[in-house]
């Protein structure tokens, strides 16, 4: 509907932080108007209940909704992201909304030039090591690509990781390794997944850290999200039993005597601790 049909009851509907735009913008903006008929209504009070858990405040709740929603699917690549129709569905003002759209274009999700406003971008040109979009991907439509990736990039990483933090004797950091064993140790007979998830994480952040190879530790990042959104035999480190806990006592024993085979091995033997995970050992496939 062009501006200069629009009620005042219309008019009403558009928050106070939301001026209207001139003519032609509003036209603009109306002929490209986002629709939102495939999200939750739930989720429609700024995605409250989608990213109330993260504290990130207005800012954080809809980066999180608008990248869930970019990531399943129900935005496509190409589409049109009209901030006045993304503040007036949400109920949050133009700052927010700004500042949204630039975390989501720092993410590879979105583009922003000019004469063409912002768009959703393809997967090709997504950050898929972001470990937002790895949580994002992890729990959407496409979660068994992403746990069987995430499973192959550390099956890439962590054993060359473990074989070169046998060769750098930081009785320092061995010991922080060695308390999360205890600690996952205690978490596991006590049936305490959480302690036991974030104790495990720290021990592989500081193992790709003793491995002395800055990119290696700037994945850590990524193996923490792996760990985080598992949830099945893709990382099975990360389920409390005791053979997961003897494995990292193995392997933290192999970095303690400087012996880098037997820290891969044990690293590899970790990744596939449990019996269903076997078939799930990277190998040749077709594409």
């Amino acid at each position: 509907m062009p501006p200069a049909q629009m009620t005042s009851a219309q008019l009403d509907r558009f928050p106070a932080s939301h001026p209207v735009a001139s003519p032609h913008a509003a036209a603009a903006t109306s002929a490209a108007a986002l629709h939102w008929d495939n999200s939750d209504p739930d989720l429609g009070r700024s995605g409250r209940r989608a990213a109330g858990s993260r504290g990130r405040g207005l800012h954080g709740q809809l980066v999180q909704q608008l990248g869930q929603m970019i990531v399943s699917g129900d935005l496509g690549a190409d589409r049109p992201l009209v901030p006045e129709e993304i503040g007036q569905r949400f109920e949050v003002s133009r700052t927010v909304v700004r500042e949204s759209l630039r975390v989501l274009e720092a993410k590879g999700l979105v583009s922003a030039r000019p004469n063409v406003g912002t768009r959703v971008r393809p997967v090709a040109d997504w950050n898929l090591l972001d470990p937002d979009i790895i949580e994002w991907r992890a729990y959407g439509p496409q979660r068994d690509d992403q746990r069987r990736e995430l499973f192959e990039l550390r099956w890439a990483i962590e054993p060359l990781a473990a074989r070169l933090a046998a060769g750098h004797g930081r009785d320092e950091v061995q010991q922080r390794m060695h308390d999360m064993t205890e600690i996952m140790s205690h978490a596991a007979a006590q049936g305490d997944a959480l302690t036991y998830g974030r104790a495990d994480a720290e021990f592989h952040a500081v193992l790709l850290e003793l491995a002395g190879n800055r990119m290696l530790e700037h994945l850590a990042g990524i193996v923490g999200s792996a760990l985080h959104v598992s949830g099945g035999p893709i990382t099975a480190c990360d389920r409390p039993s005791e053979p997961s806990v003897g494995l990292h006592v193995r392997l933290v024993d192999a970095l303690g005597t400087g012996d880098g085979t037997a820290a891969e091995q044990a690293m590899r033997a970790l990744l596939t601790v449990h019996p269903e995970v076997d078939p799930l050992v990277p190998g040749p496939r077709e594409h």
